[in-house]
């Protein structure tokens, strides 16, 4: 067998902008919003919390319930996010304590029922479905990063409108929402938002924008009667924020974790330039010949849905998938590729064997190789010496080290760690070494 390429550390760096303090930021955004004219005092108010990793989301949502109690409302935070944790209240409260938000830690209670309200019907004659608790609320705050879809292109992607009508809509809500594929849900997202803003007791948005480097750039407050006309310009301004690869062509991708706390597809499309959902092209960058994925993480609580989105994979990741959240992610979104198991081989060894095989080059020396640990963590990458002459020729790359050879155990695994100790799941090793 021919040796493993050697790999050398690449830094990306990112200048961009950056809040210091989010949970300031919160507090002065509702603060200077006009929520206390909307809800009277001592109302209650639903603030939502969604499955998506967000960065500090246990701070922000402590500084926005402590900053609304600070107002004479009773908040609570109810768990807006479809069909996540498996479509059921107990897996949606476990997601959302994964995060660090319980009722302990954000000081109020948590409701995460998936009792919904029918509210009225879309223009196709699906019902319009709204989470109970929030519909029964004085008001409701819109907690939410904004930024491109894992899916599709429009005026509205993820964000506040998203998180107004499939995440409240819980499980059966996104269902409906999601029913006629991409076509529709680029249609409903704006139409049943727009009923939706009409229809309940939105009170207040809270935007969150991220930069490259996962931290917060900016934090932005609208009013529900601007969000309409705001949101898609925040959405614009999260586009030109996001990390991506700094490379145009790959022969071989490895991919460390997939996970729900990387990416809503577990791998970002935006970032691997593959969409793999049904009539929809790729994207147009990166062309990557052959993709592989090691494990799905810890806090994806084995729900590996994006892995479909691989060629080649490990036998430990396909023990450690748990099929029901995929099963019902999928069927609720309608994108059912994105859950197909891929070739799945014994050891790392093997899977970066079979790609170097199969990518369509004569040599494995030839072959232009990276290596990340996951979709959201862009700042340290590691390539072969294929990569030199782009990595040289980018403003933004920096070789940190000489090319090594890849730590890998007798026993075919790759030492993930000591590539990545900065990632999420060096920190996370770390952590469970030091206990």
């Amino acid at each position: 067998m021919p040796s493993l390429p050697l790999i050398a550390r690449v830094r990306q760096k990112f200048e961009q902008p950056r809040v210091d303090d989010p949970a300031g930021a919160v507090a002065e955004a509702i603060r200077g919003s006009r929520i206390r004219s909307r809800i009277p005092a001592g109302g209650s108010v639903a603030v939502t919390v969604g499955s998506r990793g967000i960065a500090g989301i246990d701070r922000i949502t402590r500084a926005a319930v402590d900053t609304l109690k600070s107002l004479g409302l009773n908040p609570f935070i109810v768990a807006a996010m479809g069909s996540h944790g498996g479509g059921t209240a107990e897996g949606q409260r476990a997601m959302i304590a994964e995060f660090g938000i319980t009722e302990a830690s954000v000081g109020c209670p948590i409701r995460a029922e998936m009792e919904t309200v029918e509210l009225g019907t879309n223009s196709f004659g699906l019902p319009i479905c709204f989470d109970r608790n929030a519909h029964e609320a004085d008001g409701i705050v819109l907690l939410n990063r904004i930024k491109p879809h894992t899916s599709f292109t429009g005026r509205y992607e993820s964000g506040l409108l998203k998180m107004l009508t499939i995440g409240l809509g819980k499980r059966e809500g996104a269902a409906q929402v999601h029913k006629l594929g991409l076509p529709g849900l680029a249609k409903l997202l704006p139409e049943v938002g727009s009923f939706l803003l009409a229809n309940t007791k939105v009170a207040l948005g809270l935007a969150i924008l991220e930069n490259a480097e996962e931290t917060t750039a900016r934090v932005v407050g609208i009013e529900p009667e601007e969000i309409l006309e705001v949101e898609p310009r925040l959405l614009d301004e999260s586009r030109a924020l996001m990390g991506r690869l700094p490379f145009d062509q790959i022969d071989v991708l490895i991919v460390g974790e997939l996970g729900k706390n990387y990416s809503g597809t577990g791998l970002d499309p935006n970032v691997i330039g593959r969409q793999r959902v049904e009539t929809m092209p790729d994207l147009q960058r990166p062309i990557v010949t052959r993709l592989a994925v090691l494990d799905v993480s810890a806090e994806s609580r084995g729900n590996a849905l994006g892995v479909g989105l691989a060629d080649l994979t490990t036998d430990r990741l396909v023990r450690a998938l748990d099929p029901t959240p995929m099963l019902v992610n999928c069927l609720t979104s309608n994108f059912l590729t994105r859950a197909r198991v891929p070739i799945a081989m014994p050891t790392d060894r093997d899977v970066l064997a079979a790609c170097l095989d199969t990518c369509w080059r004569a040599e494995w020396s030839e072959a232009r190789l990276v290596l990340l640990p996951n979709t959201l963590e862009l700042g340290t990458l590691w390539v072969s010496a294929t990569m030199v002459d782009d990595v040289n020729a980018h403003p933004n790359l920096k070789f940190e080290t000489e090319f090594v050879p890849m730590p890998i155990d007798d026993f075919g695994t790759l030492d993930q760690d000591e590539l990545f100790p900065e990632s999420v799941r060096g920190r996370r090793s770390s952590g469970a070494r030091h206990h």
